[in-house]
Formats: C-alpha cells, structure tokens, sequence
C-alpha cells in the first residue's frame, strides 16, 4: 500500500488514493462493527485506502458478527504500509484491512455492551497512535469510531472526548468541533452547512462563564477558514446568541451584548463575511435554507440537535485547527445494540469519505 497510490478506478476524484485510519473506538460499543463494515465498502475504497488502528482479534469477531467479507492482516507498525501488500489468497471475493495493533491483548476479552476501563484505555491508545501517525505524515487522516466518556473517565484519563486529546496530542491551543453536513438535498448552501461548537462536552451551567468573545471570534475565524477550504470563496457565517430571542435586550441576559456581539464586529472588521448574534432557532433554519454557510453555536446541543434532527446518518464531526484531518461519526458507542451486527456504517463511511477529500483539498462538492 503506497501513499499515495495510483487508482484505475473512474470512480476516484483523483488519480491518487490517500492512507485513513480509522480507530476502532470503544470495543465495548459498535466502533469495531462499524470500522469492517466501513473498510470493506466499495465506495470507500474507491477513494482511500483504510487502515485499521485497534486490535485485530476485535476487528475479526465484528467482521464475523457483522457477516462482513473482510480479513483482517495485523502489520507491526505505520511504517509497514509504505510497501504493504495483501497477503495472498483464493478467495477473490473478499477484502483485506490492515491493522496496526495499538493497544493490550485484554481488550479483546472486554464484554460488549457496557463501560469498561480497560476499553476506555484502548479507545485513547489507538486514538493517540494514529494521531502520532497522522503528524508524522504516515496516513493522510483519522476517521474515529466513538468512545464512551465514562470509559475513559474510569481508566482515569481527564478527557471529556477526542476532540480535548487531539488538540492535547497536536499541541494547539485553538481547535473547534464542527459537524459538518456536505451538499446535496438536506441543506442548500453549494458547499454544505457548518456549525461549530463555541463550548464543547461540558454542562449547560458552565457554558455563560466558559464563553469569552476570544473564543467566539476564534471559532468564526476557524468556520470561515474551513468553508474556504472546501471550495467556498465568500462564506457567510451566522452567530448564535446564547439566550432565546438573543436576549430580548438584556431581559434574558447580557452575553450577547457582552460577549458575542463584539466578536461578530471583530471578525467583520477583519473582512470575514459573519452576522450575529442571531436567536438559535431562526438562524438554525435560515441556514439549512442556504442563506449562511457555517454557524457558531454557543454550546453543544445547540447546535447537534439541528444537524442530527436533518441528516443524521450524513452529518460528520471535524475538528477544526488540527495541522492533520479527523472526522468521525456524529453517532455515539450505542450499547444498547452494540454485538447484534445491526448498526448501520453509513456515519463512518461519511466521515471517512470527507476526510479522504480533505487529506487531498478536494472540494466537497464534488462527492
């Protein structure tokens, strides 16, 4: 497996196909189930080559229990996918995923369907491997099934979620996670719709003292920067207020005036296209009706509940600010089918199809 490789197939945007590891996530969830179910999809191969990071006895009992023709191959390392190749084989119907085996032996011993420490450690081991891997220019992005915050929280790690280790991991103090849904019949906007999320995995109570006009002006920067990117030369970016009807003049609060309104005029000085602060719901819906690119939300469920109430399945999370591509699912480890073989991939196959795109600065329009 080279990077990049030469592709023959008509399907493939470009002539090259870029290396993305996808993380195996909480074994104790569907991360595993996903990852095969993902790897050996056509349309995902036709623009990447995946590569698996986790444990390949995990990786087998989903391709087993997920009926998936799919034969996982352990690698030692990234280094070995510079020249790797299958290993032969007389079933031609069935796909290979290398794995680069990124955690303990025990975790493929950890039961499906509840937290587990030992599947919270592994979920961060596999997560910061393929980071490491990503920053030494090994793979071209991360895809990441999901972990389960409790799980890490009893292996004793400080993280409320991936985005706080990879900002961690990759040394950057601005960083964002946006959800980010590309073009099509959803939402109107050439381009796809962006919202970012001002506060991320932290209580409602906390958001008002965790917002400061810095960081929303970070994030504007940050959503303007990604819509460029991904081939939007002006966009428009709406600003969430934090209160409803953005704070009836004070009535309900003061942080639009105080906060969010003055990095609105920071960033319009700064010749970034941006309004705000807007009532949530209002601008929610004018943005899905193609009148705004991206979206600052002031905190999580601000923003998540819109995107997933329209396109769940297609909605991906980036983080934004990172000098490598992650995406990932907007779904979460969902124990309560974890082991049955019914999740669906269609998430992982969006996220890693994005992340193929971005590896190449390919615009998202064009899948």
């Amino acid at each position: 497996m080279q990077n990049p490789a030469t592709s023959n197939n008509s399907d493939a945007e470009c002539s090259t196909l870029p290396i993305i590891a996808l993380t195996m996530g909480d074994v104790a969830g569907i991360g595993p189930e996903v990852v095969v179910r993902a790897a050996a999809h056509t349309q995902l191969r036709s623009i990447c080559h995946p590569v698996a990071v986790g444990h390949p006895d995990v990786l087998h009992r989903a391709a087993r229990l997920t009926s998936t023709p799919l034969r996982i191959e352990e690698i030692s390392d990234f280094d070995a996918l510079t020249d790797w190749q299958p290993s032969p084989s007389s079933d031609t119907e069935t796909q290979t995923l290398p794995c680069v085996k990124a955690c303990v032996d025990d975790v493929a011993d950890i039961p499906i369907g509840g937290i587990d420490a030992r599947a919270g450690q592994a979920a961060y081991d596999c997560l910061v491997a393929a980071t490491q891997a990503a920053l030494a220019g090994k793979i071209a992005g991360i895809t990441t099934a999901p972990l389960n915050k409790a799980a890490f929280r009893a292996a004793g790690l400080d993280y409320p979620g991936h985005t706080e280790i990879l900002g961690d991991v990759c040394g950057v103090d601005e960083f964002a996670m946006m959800l980010y849904l590309p073009p099509g019949d959803i939402v109107k906007s050439p381009k796809g719709l962006g919202v970012v999320h001002t506060t991320l995995h932290t209580s409602i109570a906390s958001v008002p003292k965790l917002l400061s006009t810095k960081l929303i002006a970070s994030n504007i920067r940050l959503m303007d920067s990604f819509m460029r990117r991904v081939g939007c030369d002006v966009p428009r970016v709406g600003v969430c207020a934090l209160n409803p009807h953005a704070g009836e003049e004070g009535l309900f609060g003061d942080e639009e005036s105080r906060l969010i309104a003055p990095a609105v005029e920071r960033c319009q000085q700064s010749g970034i296209s941006t309004a705000g602060p807007i009532p949530a719901d209002a601008l929610l819906r004018r943005a899905v009706g193609g009148e705004f690119d991206g979206v600052v939300a002031m905190y999580h469920d601000q923003g998540h509940i819109a995107l997933k109430l329209i396109g769940f399945d297609r909605a991906v999370n980036i983080t934004l600010g990172l000098p490598i591509v992650r995406t990932s699912p907007s779904h979460g480890t969902a124990f309560d089918i974890a082991g049955q073989g019914v999740a669906s991939p269609r998430g992982m196959i969006e996220a890693a199809k994005i992340a193929a795109q971005l590896s190449l600065s390919v615009d998202c329009s064009t899948l």
